[in-house]
């Protein structure tokens, strides 16, 4: 199991080094598109809820004083942050809507491998993100169509019944499974992250690979756009996870939390919702950007931690 654990761990380079293999040579991931992204991000989701117990739901009630400033804080300071550098970088209109979508869209199971990398509190991430995750059918729907209602036509209904399709009744699922039938359940666990961190990369890179050309053309104004997305999005979630819990490892973790997006969420609800095929290209580019930011801080707070910091 040990070597399960270095291969989950090293999510971030298989992240990279596939997207790097898809703009290569994009055969090699685009077979993996369409009914399979909506599949995989289901198994994404049914993993994260084998993981989790109604022991997990019940901690919520005991703990929401650690676990509410962080879900307060991702569907605040990120759709801020989309529409803000949307407007100020002046983005075309799909990239725009892209980017405010994605930045609405709930933590991302990736976030609890970067803390555990970053030797922050798993047990406040994994929390923070099935809160998040549970919330997103409601609120991921209502503030893209806030945000970005007056520039693209957006369904808020057909946004919420694809979260609830891809989301929620597979993170149910894997709870129930959890709980009704324990001994099938244990012996998957040890391996459900890395399954989860295998079909992330998958997903990611098939994203990367179909939308070749249109990250080629996006230029660099969309590029810094997504970069600062989530860069800024670690540096208010640690500023502000610091000054509300007064706990180094907790403003750690919430600054993951903030920072890191489902942006596989938003690959399938882009493509699902919106008309213009470059609405998914800011989640394709988050997908690697996030998780390159994530593992920089990720590094910085493990050699800190390793020096007494």
């Amino acid at each position: 199991m040990r070597i399960v654990s270095l291969l989950t761990t090293a999510f971030p380079v298989w992240v990279l080094v596939c997207s790097g293999l898809a703009l290569a040579w994009p055969g090699l991931f685009t077979w993996f598109s369409g009914p399979l992204i909506t599949a995989g991000l289901g198994v994404i989701m049914l993993s994260m809820g084998m993981t989790l117990g109604f022991d997990d739901f019940r901690r919520v009630g005991r703990e929401r004083g650690r676990v509410v400033p962080g879900v307060l804080l991702q569907y605040t300071v990120m759709p801020a942050l989309g529409w803000s550098l949307g407007y100020l970088l002046a983005l075309p209109t799909p990239f725009a809507v892209g980017l405010v979508l994605v930045a609405c869209c709930p933590g991302g199971t990736a976030s609890n491998v970067i803390t555990y990398l970053a030797r922050a509190d798993v047990a406040l991430s994994v929390t923070m993100t099935a809160v998040s995750t549970l919330l997103a059918a409601v609120m991921t729907p209502t503030l893209t169509a806030l945000l970005v209602g007056n520039r693209v036509e957006v369904s808020a209904a057909g946004l919420f019944l694809d979260t609830m399709q891809v989301v929620i009744l597979p993170v149910a699922a894997g709870a129930m499974l959890k709980w009704r039938l324990p001994r099938l359940v244990e012996p998957i666990l040890p391996v459900a992250p890395l399954v989860a961190v295998a079909t992330i990369t998958l997903i990611v890179a098939s994203v990367i690979g179909a939308s070749r050309e249109q990250i080629a053309q996006a230029g660099p104004r969309l590029l810094l756009a997504v970069f600062l997305l989530h860069a800024l999005g670690f540096l208010f979630g640690y500023l502000a996870g610091k000054a509300m819990l007064r706990r180094e490892t907790a403003a750690r973790t919430v600054a993951i939390e903030v920072g890191m997006q489902n942006s596989g969420l938003g690959v399938v609800l882009a493509r699902g919702n919106f008309a213009d095929p470059l609405v998914v290209i800011p989640s394709a580019i988050s997908t690697v950007f996030h998780s390159l930011v994530g593992s920089l801080a990720a590094a910085w707070w493990r050699r800190r931690a390793r020096e007494g910091g």
